[in-house]
């Protein structure tokens, strides 16, 4: 039954209980069977088998299949078994520490260094929590050691542990494909620059900041540096191979010579290959891999089939029609759209995540490009660049959480939020600069697959 009020207020009383601290996957699932019971309803219950008569379970079954057969999801969890195995072979601690003395004549080297390895090793990963907890623990206290500001240390760290959600091989760009139904190879050209870009200006921003106030990050001591040669041997033995992997993942997605779920297969096996090489390879470290993937796996997974039901029964309430209907009927030019849009997502980045953003409201604005004339691949960018802003922004800022439950009593809380307030604005800047120049994030997909066509 059509009820676009009951929709509303499904939609409501779920950000309320994610406030609340509920398990949103689960939440969603629960919503979505419960106002499903409701929408599906049929009247006349009489025998306990009536009591299942109703559409929502064959639904329920129906998204918990389509989400198993998703060819496109099947790189999720070898995405992630790579990210856990580079992160477990200490390569990321070797990456770290040769990169900082490489860097050591550029202002604030420690935070050029752990801004490089975040991008590095977030790619391999694509998990904000595990990048940002890993280099807390390693990057922080290193920074902390040489009297960097702790503000500007905890800042470094949050936002260049997002990077890995924008950077491809991105497992939020797969997730994206699978939803709007778009190319992963052209999402992922279509990525490659607007995430350079932003790691770029991030590192400009931490050498302008520096050259203001040296205070916040002083230069090594002399009798720290080692000898140049060892320096450029731990760079080419580090960071050589593991860029060496993720270029040539990323390389075979771009060149058609393998599908994202091919790649990341050739990714996870390249990650043992390097353990093997680096003698991180054990039995324990295996196990562990293969423990959180599966773990991060299932939380993917689950909510993906608690989203998918949820916004099947919000559209057939008639949620999405009412919404389509209040933004069309404001007669919006396209740019005016973009900026609605983009508020709209950020501000829901305050209580949720990424994925929830994705699943549940990113597939109301689809439909509508088309009525506006934006490119989709041009939207996604706009969306992935803004989407890092949802662990950035106090006060649920989830990666100030992260490097808060790993540093505990090193650093307050409000520290780190002032912390990663300047990313925040490069973050928009960055947005606002792609706007004005699409060609940042059309160019090589229209270079490498043809000119986009509707």
């Amino acid at each position: 039954m059509t009820n676009p009020e009951v929709a509303i207020f499904m939609l409501c009383l779920f950000i309320f209980l994610v406030l609340l601290g509920f398990p949103i996957a689960f939440t969603l699932l629960a919503m979505g069977v419960a106002f499903g019971y409701y929408a599906y309803y049929k009247g006349g219950i009489e025998t306990l088998a009536d009591v299942f008569d109703n559409n929502i379970f064959y639904l329920l079954n129906q998204n918990t299949y389509s989400v198993m057969e998703n060819d496109t999801l099947v790189a999720v969890p070898l995405f992630l078994f790579m990210g856990y195995v580079v992160e477990r072979a200490n390569i990321v601690n070797r990456l770290f520490f040769s990169l900082q003395m490489a860097a050591r004549n550029l202002p604030g080297s420690m935070a050029i260094a752990a801004l490089i390895t975040c991008a590095v090793f977030s790619t391999a990963s694509g998990i904000v929590g595990a990048v940002v907890t890993l280099m807390g623990l390693l990057a922080f206290p290193a920074m902390a050691n040489a009297n960097y500001d702790k503000s500007f240390a905890s800042g470094v760290i949050c936002a260049g542990g997002t990077l890995g959600i924008l950077i491809p091989p991105s497992i939020m760009l797969i997730v994206y494909a699978a939803i709007a139904e778009l190319s992963p190879l052209r999402l992922y050209a279509a990525a490659v620059f607007p995430g350079l870009m932003l790691a770029g200006l991030y590192i400009v921003y931490v050498i302008t900041r520096v050259l203001i106030n040296p205070s916040l990050a002083p230069k090594p001591k002399l009798e720290d540096i080692p000898p140049t040669a060892k320096i450029y041997m731990d760079l080419l033995v580090s960071f050589v191979p593991l860029t060496l992997l993720i270029a040539l993942v990323l390389g075979s997605i771009l060149g058609g010579l393998a599908t994202p779920a091919e790649a990341a297969a050739m990714g996870a096996m390249g990650g043992l290959v390097l353990a093997a090489i680096y003698r991180s390879l054990n039995w324990r470290m295996l196990k562990e891999s293969v423990f959180l993937t599966a773990k991060a796996t299932a939380m993917v997974c689950w909510l993906f089939v608690g989203s998918w039901t949820f916004a099947s029964v919000f559209s057939y309430l008639g949620g999405h029609d009412l919404i389509a209907a209040w933004v069309l009927g404001m007669e919006l030019e396209p740019w005016q759209f973009l900026v609605m849009a983009q508020l709209i997502i950020f501000f829901l980045g305050w209580p949720l995540e990424w994925s929830e953003i994705l699943i549940i409201f990113v597939p109301i604005f689809l439909p509508m490009l088309d009525v506006f004339g934006i490119n989709p691949y041009f939207f996604a960018m706009l969306v992935a660049l803004n989407l890092q802003t949802s662990f950035l922004t106090p006060p649920m800022a989830m990666s100030a959480y992260y490097l808060k439950g790993v540093l505990r009593s090193q650093i307050e809380l409000m520290q780190i939020f002032r912390g990663i307030m300047p990313y925040l604005a490069i973050v928009i800047f960055s947005m606002a600069l792609m706007y004005r120049f699409p060609g940042i994030a059309l160019w090589l997909p229209d270079y490498l697959f043809g000119a986009y066509q509707p």
